[in-house]
C-alpha cells in the first residue's frame, strides 16, 4: 500500500475526528427520569434552568403517544398554551430534536389542559454560548477548539469541551503517525 499525499492525510484525519465526536452536542432527556408526562408534578421549567444548552444539542422527549406529544409552539403560543397552529407536531413516544439556531425553542403538549398543567418547556441556547470547531487541521498549526464569546467558557459544561478537544488531539496523533 503506497503512502497517503498530504490531501488524504487531512481528510482522514478530518473523518477521524468526526467519527470521535469532537462536534457532537449533548444528549438531554426532558423530565429526565419522568420523562413527558403530567403524572409526577414535572416542573420543566426548572428543568430547563439547571441545564446549559448549545447548538448541536439533542432534545429527547420521550412519552407515551397515547396521551401525550410535543408541540413546537411560538412564544405568544407558549405563554397562551395555545395548540391551534404549532410550528411542528411529534407523535412517536420518543422524539429526537437537534437544535440548530440560537434563541428560545418552545414546546408544548397539545392534549387539551397539559400544557396549563406545566406539560410545556422553554430551551434557551444562549449566543454567546454557541462554541464553534476550527477547520481540520494544517501543517503549519495544531487546531484548537476556538469559542465565539470567552465568557461562556465557564457556562458550558467541562465534559463536551473536553471531547471536542481529545478528539483533535487523537486526530492530531493520527496525522502524526502517517506523516
Amino acid at each position: 500500500m503506497g503512502s497517503l499525499n498530504f490531501a488524504e492525510k487531512v481528510v482522514f484525519i478530518w473523518c477521524f475526528g468526526c467519527l470521535l465526536g469532537f462536534s457532537n452536542g449533548e444528549v438531554h432527556k426532558v423530565g429526565e427520569i419522568a420523562g413527558w408526562t403530567t403524572i409526577g408534578h414535572v416542573n420543566y421549567t426548572q428543568w430547563a434552568r439547571n441545564k446549559t444548552f448549545q447548538i448541536g444539542d439533542r432534545v429527547v422527549f420521550e412519552y407515551n403517544p397515547e396521551f401525550h406529544n410535543v408541540m413546537q409552539v411560538t412564544h405568544a403560543e407558549y405563554r397562551a398554551c395555545n395548540v391551534s397552529s404549532p410550528i411542528i407536531t411529534f407523535t412517536t413516544g420518543n422524539d429526537t430534536i437537534t437544535i440548530k439556531t440560537p434563541g428560545h425553542h418552545f414546546y408544548v403538549c397539545g392534549v387539551t389542559g397539559h400544557c396549563q398543567s406545566g406539560q410545556k418547556v422553554d430551551i434557551n441556547v444562549p449566543i454567546n454560548a454557541v462554541i464553534t470547531t476550527t477547520p481540520p487541521p494544517s501543517a503549519v498549526s495544531s487546531p484548537v477548539p476556538s469559542i465565539t464569546n470567552s465568557s461562556s467558557f465557564a457556562a458550558r459544561p467541562i465534559k463536551a469541551t473536553f471531547r471536542k478537544v481529545f478528539g483533535w488531539a487523537a486526530a492530531l496523533q493520527v496525522l502524526l503517525a502517517f506523516c
